[in-house]
């Protein structure tokens, strides 16, 4: 990924960089809140539509055979990029809406085992008044609100692993955190505020020696890391396909097979059910269909799968080598004077997603300031206020950094970046 022109073919692919903004180059450093999306994929969606739209797992006729079969292909490849079991058909994996989604349709699902939904082999995900939930200070809200709600809806108890001075979530304390009373852990893998990989091997272990389940929110990891669910050993994963160079509205819920066939459903209606009766309960059908009631987001996934292709075919490893010399880059925001980064200052442990704040600069002004010379960054809490409490501030200025993104781009937010004050100042 060092070579420039192996990293300007690249760039080459994706259409919507092309373009000035305000009379600039565009410099997007905002791929946390979503990537870029390659010309094949954005082809993908658009030919699925064009020759093979149908609903899927439905009908006899030709459309319909190659709608399936594309659907279910697409899954597989995903599952591949991810480590989960990736045969055609995969078990392991249910489509969703996206990685909020899936949250919510995996703690509803436990809501209703609470409930006694699910008979005698989801009683393993049933909360009940003493059982404890722990999460981070470091989580997104689409981690920590569905499972403080269900720690509502089941009178458990939410507790949370506390955060290093630099905003890595605390192993070392897991054993306090992490008791017997415990039945789920549910973490991020890549802090979407800090860039701070949290070391889960620990975390996974503690959790299951008292018998919890551990999630884990995947949506930065997947991006920009070879991920491999089955080697972490988590039960429970979930991430976006848009974050990874896919299209917006599809994710998946990662859940190891014998799990998802323990868990009871949480959305009703077509597609999910084997017989269905007036006088008496349905019977639903198997994992993944039994968590994918009505219609599918079938060309979405279908361009998810070409972008998980196409991420293994850029390579994994090359990926990292290009983040890695991304964050060294964005890290020297911190020479700039008046800046601050919250989040570790050292590149190993870390991807390119840095926050930053600028002393005495709103971080609204900030994003408007590096915007009229081109650059897209994010402002704001980043639906992660518990982690910017802990560094002493409501928001702050994000760049995140793609495949697509240069050195030289780091160093133009970097130069933008130091005129802020100055102008601000007047």
């Amino acid at each position: 990924m060092s070579d420039p022109s192996a990293l300007s073919g690249i760039r080459q692919q994706f259409p919507i960089l092309d373009q000035e903004i305000h009379g600039h180059p565009l410099v997007y450093l905002d791929s946390a809140a979503t990537s870029q999306k390659p010309q094949t994929v954005i082809d993908a969606e658009s030919r699925f539509y064009e020759q093979d739209n149908a609903g899927v797992h439905r009908g006899a006729h030709e459309l319909a055979a190659r709608s399936t079969e594309a659907f279910e292909q697409a899954r597989a490849k995903v599952a591949r990029l991810v480590g989960a079991d990736s045969t055609e058909g995969s078990e392991e994996l249910v489509v969703t809406a996206g990685a909020t989604a899936g949250l919510n349709l995996l703690t509803t699902a436990m809501g209703n085992a609470s409930l006694g939904r699910g008979g005698t082999d989801a009683r393993r995900f049933a909360l009940q008044p003493g059982d404890e939930i722990v999460v981070s200070q470091a989580e997104h809200h689409s981690v920590l609100l569905p499972f403080q709600e269900l720690a509502a809806r089941t009178c458990a108890t939410l507790k949370w692993l506390p955060l290093t001075e630099d905003g890595r979530i605390r192993t070392d304390v897991a054993d306090q955190v992490i008791t017997s009373r415990t039945r789920v852990v549910a973490v991020t893998h890549v802090g979407n505020v800090t860039g701070a990989i949290t070391d889960i091997a620990p975390l996974v272990q503690r959790a299951h020696e008292v018998g919890a389940l551990f999630v884990l929110d995947a949506c930065q990891s997947v991006p920009h890391l070879a991920v491999d669910f089955h080697a972490l050993d988590v039960d429970f994963a979930a991430f976006s396909a848009h974050k990874m160079y896919g299209p917006t509205g599809v994710g998946f819920l990662y859940g190891r097979r014998e799990l998802l066939e323990a868990l009871p459903p949480a959305q009703f209606g077509g597609s999910m059910v084997e017989l269905a009766y007036l006088d008496r309960p349905a019977q639903y059908m198997a994992p993944p269909a039994r968590f994918e009631a009505g219609t599918q987001p079938v060309a979405q996934a279908v361009a998810a799968g070409v972008a998980a292709d196409w991420m293994l075919g850029v390579g994994m490893d090359r990926i990292e080598e290009h983040e890695r010399a991304m964050t060294r880059a964005l890290l020297g925001l911190a020479d700039v004077p008046g800046v601050r980064i919250l989040g570790p200052q050292e590149t190993q442990g870390r991807i390119g997603t840095v926050a930053f704040e600028v002393e005495g600069v709103h971080p609204h002004d900030v994003g408007q300031y590096v915007d009229a010379q081109g650059i897209a960054i994010r402002v704001g809490h980043h639906c992660a206020q518990p982690v910017h409490r802990h560094f002493g501030v409501f928001a702050s200025n994000r760049a995140s950094t793609g495949v697509y993104n240069t050195v030289d781009e780091a160093e133009a937010l970097i130069e933008a970046v130091r005129g802020v004050r100055a102008f601000f100042a007047r």
